[in-house]
């Protein structure tokens, strides 16, 4: 037997950062969504008690480093699960790149494994299991659009944005998540987003408010590391997408755009110079 998942990426509308928590997490509140770029994974049971995972994509590790393996690990381990698995990924979304690639992942394998061995863990518990993995992991699994608080992982389902084309560019660099949360003083943080726009933006289908509610606290920190993330952002908005914004600690930046002859135009615009460009559509 096979199953499918899909593991769509992810995009932050609102990144808010309160505060320094006393265990070395940071309190956050932020405003996610996901969008129609996603890997996609098969996983088939083995009769051997393994755990085996293939990719076309040369650039990830394929060991308990992956999150996908750590996520069969952890399910077998918890439900004491005795049987092998074979996982292969086609890896769609950029690495490291602020889109919760590996975290939807980790989130995918969790569902397809509770479906294909038959387990029958409730969403909410698999939601759990995915909190021991990564903060963004949680969210994956729920999917849709959601205000998450603590440490990413306490959701509250929201409704769909007013859909429109998404245009996310990631430059040739590789940004640390830590180091960006590492560089980040909450107490000295000036302009927070106003996450109560945000949510208004998408209760009443605002698109035009929902715009001039995009913020993201890390972006001026990744900006100082990363000059060319700030130049792809002012690029972006020169081209005229209607709201633009780093995703999560970056480096990939996001542009909202209504009209697709305009998403279009962006798109041609970036690829001349940004290898990694991509047009779509947000995932409601």
């Amino acid at each position: 037997m096979k199953v499918f998942e899909k593991a769509p990426a992810k995009i932050n509308l609102s990144l808010d950062v309160l505060y320094k928590r006393e265990d070395g997490y940071h309190e956050v509140e932020m405003v996610m969504t996901m969008v129609d770029l996603a890997d996609r994974l098969e996983m088939q049971e083995l009769s051997r008690d393994t755990i085996i995972i293939s990719s076309q994509a040369g650039y990830i590790p394929l060991d308990e480093k992956n999150l996908a393996f750590q996520a069969a690990k952890l399910i077998k381990e918890r439900y004491n699960v005795h049987k092998g698995v074979y996982i292969h990924l086609d890896k769609k979304i950029p690495v490291a790149a602020g889109l919760a690639g590996g975290s939807s992942d980790a989130a995918a394998t969790l569902r397809g494994l509770n479906r294909l061995w038959n387990l029958g863990i409730p969403a909410r518990e698999l939601m759990e299991l995915g909190a021991e993995l990564g903060s963004d992991v949680p969210f994956c699994v729920m999917g849709g659009t959601a205000l998450a608080s603590g440490r990413g992982e306490k959701l509250e389902p929201l409704p769909s944005p007013p859909q429109c084309w998404v245009i996310l560019a990631k430059p040739p660099i590789n940004v640390s998540t830590g180091e960006v949360y590492g560089k980040l003083k909450a107490s000295e943080i000036e302009h927070h987003p106003s996450i109560p726009d945000m949510l208004q933006s998408i209760r009443s289908g605002r698109f035009d408010l929902l715009c001039r509610s995009l913020g993201n606290v890390l972006e001026n920190i990744t900006f100082e590391l990363y000059p060319e993330v700030r130049q792809l952002r002012d690029s972006m908005q020169r081209m005229g997408a209607d709201g633009v914004l780093m995703s999560g600690s970056g480096p990939t930046v996001f542009g909202l755009v209504s009209k697709f002859s305009k998403a279009a135009k962006i798109y041609n615009g970036l690829r001349g110079f940004c290898k990694e460009v991509y047009a779509v559509r947000l995932l409601t």
